[in-house]
């Protein structure tokens, strides 16, 4: 599949950088992949001198573990562009302040049905009262995920919330999520109902230009493969 597409991009400009996103993308229907295709695909990559990045909304720890092999060899621009790791060092991350994070906090609780993960770096949080359904599902995209008692009481550096919900109800709480924390986070749909709350600005893209700039490499030389 990556092949393909650098072999298919390289007839008219070189490609150095190969960009994935995972859910829908890299991964099937299980979760999996073909890691002996995968191997022998990276090695050529390697060979070509070409950075291969995984992007995508999840955790990071959640990421590296599709990639135990690699992980200090390719880069990862990990929720949805908060926390950027290359070749296994931390090149950036996000930062809400304390009063920050205490709005959103405080706006998400308002509503009593809404559950939602926080997200740091050191770990994922979710509340000891959220619904057993919903931690298993956020589980599997936040393996460092601890039960508190209360949001408030974290002890971490906070970039992102994560919320799950009926799709039907996605655009009205999208809607009052712009309006009572604009400035402070943007609200965007990440699909299979999901909806993140990110810092502005904080987006894959920008996670992708931060390494290309380490690397003084060009959007133009990049093969971006996914939905977002």
């Amino acid at each position: 599949m990556f092949l393909v597409a650098v072999t298919a991009r390289s007839l008219s400009m070189t490609v150095n950088v190969v960009v994935t996103d995972m859910d829908g993308t890299f991964l099937d229907d299980a979760k999996q992949y073909d890691r002996v295709r995968f191997m022998a695909q990276y090695q050529e990559l390697k060979k070509r001198n070409i950075e291969f990045v995984v992007a995508s909304g999840n955790q990071y720890y959640q990421l590296i573990s599709f990639f135990p092999e690699l992980k200090d060899e390719i880069s990862f621009v990990a929720e949805n562009g908060a926390l950027v790791y290359e070749h296994g060092k931390q090149l950036f991350h996000g930062e809400l302040t304390q009063h920050e994070s205490r709005i959103v906090i405080g706006e998400l609780l308002k509503d009593k049905q809404l559950n939602f993960v926080a997200c740091g770096l050191k770990s994922a949080y979710v509340s000891k009262n959220a619904p057993e359904t919903f931690v298993a599902l956020m589980a599997k995209h936040y393996h460092r995920l601890q039960p508190v008692n209360d949001y408030h009481d974290i002890d971490d550096i906070l970039f992102k919330f994560s919320l799950n919900l009926p799709d039907e109800q996605i655009p009205l709480v999208i809607d009052k999520l712009h309006v009572s924390l604009d400035g402070i986070m943007k609200p965007v749909t990440s699909g299979f109902g999901f909806i993140d709350l990110i810092i502005p600005g904080l987006h894959k893209a920008n996670g992708i230009s931060r390494l290309l700039k380490r690397w003084n490499r060009s959007p133009q030389n990049v093969v971006a493969i996914g939905d977002s």
